[in-house]
């Protein structure tokens, strides 16, 4: 077996991850072996000025490095028990038994997952399909001899992934591999990424990448290439390298721990607690909404494992968890699905970082948190952006009755608050800022092309000035004229709209279908979307395609057509389109957002002259992907008297009896607030602050 090191050998392993629901299921061969449960009991923490007995409330359990005293892990007693030194330990056969697969990926931030392997049995206990007809796929894994994979024949229940290897590799890199099979991950597409690498440290916000990698001890050189560009360190000392190459095998270091990087001049754009959001994100939880929804209280307690905290509520809700084990399960996000506010007692600010990452966690649930007696320390380790959200008074209407605006208010601002939370902590749009002193070149978000597709050239100023308006920085749009031509006075008004525009001239001759063709070769973003000519989209829209991408995994995302305004009657209506926020068969073709790689896997558009979104949803599918629909804010589907292919009648519309706006709902979130200017004024208003939100 390949390594630096003569390695401690054993024959079998066992490693069980998370609290088990019933007696665990073991391969018959590694019985009897040796067993390390996760979590253990919480090691204590120091702090200057305090004995070595004395233990901080809210701080544990210290993960140590291998070898160096207690070990995360614990016997069935519960005991701590000394720990082995796992980066120098070699198992020929380890079998691991997950209670879900969010327990599972957190072996990939615990020391085990240094431990070399060459066989390997992952059993995760309680396993869904994200939705029937997916197909996940083994990630990469270098010498790969035999894989055997068992789902449940019900969609739900035990699945168990065999894995055989000719040589070792370290547990963690498996475990990278077995995720996708059983959960959809979607690395963010980007031209360019720095080699990252953690070294004696175990951040919870890593997560698992092709470009990311945890060590223990020195860094092995490379002396062909540089062999790590950025290196995570828990100490701020420079990284230590075997051999002499040591100037030149990585470019820069970063000092961060398990919540996030303590020490950042971000200018309050990113906060220093960061999150692996591809598993903190819970899928089908949205809502309920306004000032009638259910609510419930989160309090704190000190307590000698570190500090404890509780949400108390409605119906005997009851839950319960550890500062230092700020992530929620799957238990507590159940509990929390009927929530529609989340009030925080003051928080007492002695773990700050901890405390702030529990409300990271519990805002991305979805359900409205509020957190105004949020102290100093604790601010300290969120974005600006998100401290406003948290503690911003609840909002309400002079009237003081619930009426469809106020709940839409309501929604907004847990919307608001999620959005904020993912593009400023979560670790794919947080790492590449904090790192942009020394790669300012790849700090860039995803570009994405915005293909528009239009016959009426007198819709095209005000879509052109609908895209210019989108707070997404990195953004292109590719304007195709299906059988019209571009007037001389219209292409120099678009080149006043502070966007790069792309004008593609098709014939009328060719369908839809083909014009789509036409205009995504024209295209040169890594992601695109699909944009209608008289549909109403909200300033943040696109940017909510992005993070729906990132945090769902899914191949393509987009949002329902829930508000529709229907042109005849002037009115706007609110009709049940399906869970949000929740993998679906068909989003509003308009909404389409899908990378140009997956686009191109499966086979691109049809060339047909109608429903065309439906053929590529289909194709997706076909192809074992996933279609997710996120929030329906910030869309509107323009419903006109005349010219649409498929007519139903009005009510259709209007018999689900959902709320109703005369005109257009006024509120930001679509952009048709009293303060939101006309479309076309906005061009200069973008040039003068395009990259505000970036």
């Amino acid at each position: 077996m390949p390594g630096r090191d003569d390695p401690e050998k054993y024959l079998r392993w066992r490693v069980a991850v998370g609290e088990p629901d019933g007696r665990r299921r073991w391969p018959l061969v590694t019985l009897g072996s040796r067993l390390t449960e996760i979590p253990g009991p919480p090691a204590p923490h120091r702090v200057p000025g305090q004995s070595p007995s004395t233990r901080i409330p809210g701080q544990g359990p210290l993960t140590r490095m291998p070898g160096q005293g207690p070990a995360a892990g614990a016997d069935r007693s519960g005991m701590a028990r000394p720990g082995p030194a796992w980066h120098r330990m070699f198992v020929g056969r380890m079998a691991v038994a997950a209670r879900s697969v969010t327990w599972l990926r957190h072996l990939l931030d615990h020391p085990v997952g240094l431990t070399r392997v060459r066989r390997v049995t992952v059993a995760v206990q309680d396993w869904e399909i994200p939705q029937r007809g997916w197909s996940g796929r083994l990630g990469p894994v270098p010498h790969l001899l035999a894989q055997r994979v068992t789902l449940p024949r019900h969609d739900r229940g035990r699945a168990v992934v065999e894995i055989e290897l000719r040589w070792s590799v370290p547990l963690r890199s498996v475990l990278a591999a077995v995720l996708p099979l059983l959960t959809p991950i979607r690395p963010l597409p980007t031209p360019g990424s720095p080699e990252v690498t953690a070294q004696d440290v175990f951040p919870g916000w890593l997560g698992a990448g092709p470009n990311l990698a945890v060590v223990a001890g020195e860094l092995p050189g490379n002396p062909a290439v540089r062999a790590y560009d950025l290196v995570l360190r828990p100490d701020g000392r420079d990284p230590s390298v075997a051999g002499d190459g040591a100037g030149t095998a990585y470019r820069a270091g970063l000092t961060v721990d398990r919540l996030g990087v303590p020490d950042t001049e971000d200018g309050g754009r990113t906060g220093p607690v960061l999150l692996d959001a591809e598993h903190a994100v819970p899928v089908g939880r949205y809502g309920p909404f306004g000032p009638a929804a259910p609510r419930a209280e989160l309090t704190f307690a000190p307590g000698p494992d570190g500090g404890s905290w509780r949400i108390r509520g409605p119906a005997g809700l009851d839950c319960q968890g550890r500062l230092d084990r700020p992530w929620l399960t799957e238990q507590t996000r159940s509990a929390l699905a009927g929530i529609g506010l989340l009030d925080c007692a003051p928080v007492p600010g002695v773990r700050p970082r901890a405390e702030a990452a529990l409300l990271l966690h519990l805002a991305l649930t979805g359900v409205l948190v509020r957190a105004p007696g949020l102290p100093v320390s604790c601010r300290a380790q969120l974005a600006d952006e998100v401290v406003e959200l948290l503690r911003a008074p609840l909002p309400d209407r002079p009237t003081g009755r619930p009426d469809p605006q106020t709940e839409l208010d309501w929604e907004a601002r847990a919307v608001r608050q999620r959005r904020a939370v993912l593009r400023r902590h979560a670790r794919g749009f947080a790492l590449p800022r904090l790192a942009a002193a020394t790669f300012p070149g790849l700090a860039a978000l995803p570009s994405v092309s915005v293909l528009l597709v239009t016959r009426r050239l007198e819709h095209v100023l005000d879509a052109v000035a609908t895209v210019a308006a989108q707070s997404y920085p990195e953004l292109e749009i590719v304007l195709c004229l299906h059988g019209v031509g571009l007037p001389v006075e219209l292409r120099q008004r678009l080149a006043d709209c502070g966007r790069p525009v792309e004008v593609v001239e098709v014939p009328a001759g060719q369908s839809f279908g083909e014009a789509m063709v036409a205009a995504t070769a024209r295209a040169r973003g890594t992601l695109v979307t699909k944009f209608d000519d008289d549909d109403t989209y909200g300033p943040e829209h696109v940017w909510d395609l992005v993070l729906a991408r990132h945090h769902s995994g899914a191949t393509m995302v987009g949002k329902a057509a829930e508000f529709v305004h229907l042109g005849a009657l002037d009115t706007t209506v609110r009709r049940d389109a399906g869970a949000a926020e929740s993998f679906a068969p068909v989003v509003a073709g308009g909404t389409i957002l899908i990378g140009r790689g997956d686009l191109a896997e499966v086979g691109g558009w049809r060339p047909v002259p109608s429903s065309v979104d439906r053929g590529l949803i289909d194709r997706v599918r076909r192809a074992g992907g996933l279609v997710y629909r996120t929030h329906p804010l910030g869309y509107v589907y323009q419903r006109r008297p005349a010219g649409h292919t498929w007519d139903p009648g009005l009510e259709y519309f209007l018999r689900d009896g959902g709320a109703q706006w005369t005109g257009l709902p006024r509120h930001a979130e679509f952009g048709t607030s009293d303060t939101e200017p006309p479309p076309t004024s906005r061009w200069k208003l973008h040039q003068r602050r395009s990259n505000r939100v970036w």
